[in-house]
């Protein structure tokens, strides 16, 4: 939770001078708008994790996206109470991210999510172990990076990502843990697709 108070606090500075050189050139631009999503996957100790995350954003700047974020998941863990069960979830939620681009291929992110999961159990043979199914909420802030196929600040085009992000909020209720309550990296993959075309000024 440390680690994810020091990223905001170094991101909203960043992003109010984003926003001062936006008014300078001219306040919101349609053609900054933007869509696309991502699948995810991950295989680690003894889960699994696939999902898909549709995205709704906006380029703030040269250097700065922001946007919401929806997402619906599958997650099946392995030995989570004893030895060959399985906890099986499905999540659905939303919520914020912010990506920074130092270089027009790579670029860190933080991403806020607030999730609903629905919980099914499935007991070893032979166990006697019960587990109330339920459906549960929490939070999860997911820190990382990724790799873009060449962002130009200058136009509008699409382009293909791929990160890396861990959930260091702590929450022992989020989807991106395994049963030892450790943080997975979570892989994924997807398309940034402009909703305008358009060239940007050189003055951005």
């Amino acid at each position: 939770m440390k680690k994810y108070l020091l990223t905001v606090f170094l991101v909203i500075p960043f992003l109010a001078t984003q926003a001062q050189e936006e008014e300078k050139t001219g306040g919101f631009r349609k053609e900054n708008l933007f869509s696309g999503g991502s699948i995810s996957l991950s295989f680690f100790n003894n889960t699994f994790l696939v999902g898909g995350s549709p995205v709704f954003g906006y380029r703030l700047g040269r250097f700065a996206d922001a946007g919401i974020v929806a997402n619906i998941q599958y997650t099946s863990i392995r030995d989570y109470f004893v030895f060959d069960d399985r906890l099986r979830q499905t999540m659905y939620g939303g919520g914020a991210f912010v990506r920074l681009y130092p270089v027009n291929f790579l670029f860190g992110q933080v991403q806020y999510e607030h999730n609903f999961i629905s919980q099914t159990y499935k007991r070893a043979p032979n166990s006697t172990f019960v587990f109330n199914e339920s459906t549960i909420s929490g939070n999860s802030v997911l820190v990382g990076g990724g790799y873009a196929t060449g962002r130009d600040p200058n136009s509008n085009s699409p382009f293909f990502y791929m990160s890396v992000l861990w959930d260091v909020s702590g929450n022992k209720q989020s989807p991106y843990t395994d049963a030892f309550g450790r943080s997975i990296p979570i892989i994924r993959a997807g398309f940034n697709i402009p909703l305008f075309q358009g060239r940007r000024s050189m003055d951005y």
